[in-house]
């Protein structure tokens, strides 16, 4: 690629620049910027400032494409799961990318303003259909405003343009890995059947503090705590499954719908993640042992093995069959024995499952 089409020897055509059309006529170079000179309401760039302006282009454009470097390194550095982790690659990631486009615009605005001439121009009113003249002189028009914006001559501003495009250009294929893979049959399951490194069932803490939860002294009728799985308190992705709602009834309040031999002295264990879309069914009315939906207003009886009594929920909350360990902290007997989440995880699951066994 030539630069300079002044270099070119006799005869030949000059090369064609990246960005640029072709032509069948001699490019025009550089004479256009000193014949600007005369045209009244043009005013061309200075010099000066323009070899001045060139170089704080190339160093704006340098940035970008060392943010954009560090976006894409940040993505494949920072990986997520846990609440510090996903914090530390949400800045990484903002940051960089932020610092790419702001420097990416930074120096396209510098270009325009300091290396680019000045125009005052009057729009013409003219047939919509353009003749052969017209057409030409559009072609000249933009090759002529193809070197008067420096991406011709100015070789260090076209090649740090180039070079600080090419990072950007593949964040999106970066970000389209986390579109996949699909869970296949990840959302069958959760943590509540794997147990501890010393093979004792999964105690169930409380969310937040982790302390785990002695059934003594859980005993008021009415309380509810919202528990999480032992070992997994920073696991988002273990959590979006696994998280539970804690309640303790009276005997007497104990419903047919609830599996007794998954309870302990009253207390029963559900799912707290809606099986309509997801969201956490976290409200609870006392007085009637109903668990509400917020999101959309699906309404559980808690007493009753968390049928659905009202809104778009299609199935119960998954009990989760839970009993005490030699030190009386509760304790998860195993996994839920159907899939937790919104239905259409079910299916997804299922689908899944089918294709590996039909495999």
């Amino acid at each position: 690629m030539t630069d300079n089409i002044n270099d070119q020897p006799e005869g030949r055509a000059p090369a064609r620049v990246i960005g640029t059309p072709p032509s069948n006529g001699p490019i025009l170079g550089d004479e256009i910027v000193h014949e600007a000179k005369g045209v009244p309401g043009v005013i061309p760039a200075d010099p000066a400032v323009a070899k001045r302006a060139e170089r704080i282009v190339a160093l704006l454009f340098t940035i970008t494409f060392l943010a954009g470097v560090a976006f894409i390194a940040s993505y494949v550095i920072f990986q997520v799961g846990t609440i510090d982790r996903t914090a530390a690659s949400n800045y990484a990631l903002g940051s960089s990318l932020s610092i790419a486009l702001l420097s990416l615009a930074a120096g396209i605005v510098v270009w325009v303003r300091q290396i680019m001439p000045k125009y005052n121009l009057v729009q013409e009113r003219h047939p919509m259909a353009s003749d052969a003249d017209t057409k030409e002189y559009v072609e000249e028009t933009f090759l002529q405003g193809a070197n008067e914006s420096g991406f011709v001559k100015h070789k260090m501003l076209r090649r740090t343009l180039l070079l600080a495009a090419a990072p950007l250009g593949l964040a999106p294929l970066v970000l389209l890995k986390d579109m996949g893979p699909l869970p296949g049959t990840a959302l069958r399951h959760t943590v509540w059947g794997t147990p501890t490194k010393d093979g004792k069932p999964r105690r169930l803490v409380v969310e937040g503090t982790g302390q785990p939860i002695r059934a003594a002294d859980f005993n008021s009728p009415g309380g509810i705590l919202s528990v999480i799985p032992e070992g997994y308190e920073e696991d988002l992705n273990a959590l979006a499954k696994a998280t539970l709602i804690l309640l303790k009834f009276r005997p007497d309040e104990i419903k047919s719908g609830t599996n007794l031999n998954w309870t302990h002295d009253g207390i029963v264990a559900y799912s707290k993640i809606c099986t309509h879309v997801g969201c956490p069914a976290a409200l609870y009315e006392q007085t009637t042992h109903h668990i509400l939906c917020p999101c959309h207003q699906s309404t559980f009886d808690a007493a009753d093995g968390a049928k659905v009594i009202f809104g778009p929920a299609a199935r119960p909350l998954p009990q989760l069959p839970i009993a005490i360990d030699s030190e009386g902290y509760l304790v998860a007997k195993s996994d839920f024995n159907v899939p937790v989440g919104p239905s259409f995880w079910e299916r997804g699951d299922a689908e899944a499952e089918a294709r590996e066994q039909k495999a």
